[in-house]
């Protein structure tokens, strides 16, 4: 768990919906809410170091109300499960 910090600094909240938790049960996938300055291999670099999980892939979109959103895609579902879990997704 290096630089925890900068996973605080980077991440604000993970978005919890019905949506979101089927996206971890059935795709692998967490969806959080992040700053608008982090960037795909900041986030893929930030989420690894903090849980130590291997991450496949990183989509951002910035949302209507003017929120940056990632969707973190895993290899394996224990991975999505591990860090839904510790997020309090699940």
């Amino acid at each position: 768990m290096a630089a925890p910090n900068l996973f605080y600094k980077y991440v604000k909240y993970p978005l919890i919906t019905e949506k979101t938790v089927l996206m971890v049960e059935r795709e692998n996938k967490v969806v959080l809410i992040v700053d608008k300055k982090a960037n795909k291999p900041l986030l893929k670099k930030i989420i690894r170091e903090q849980f130590g999980v291997d991450v496949k892939k990183v989509n951002v979109l910035i949302t209507p109300k003017g929120e940056k959103k990632a969707i973190i895609t895993f290899y394996n579902a224990d991975d999505a499960l591990k860090v839904a879990t510790a997020l309090g997704i699940l």
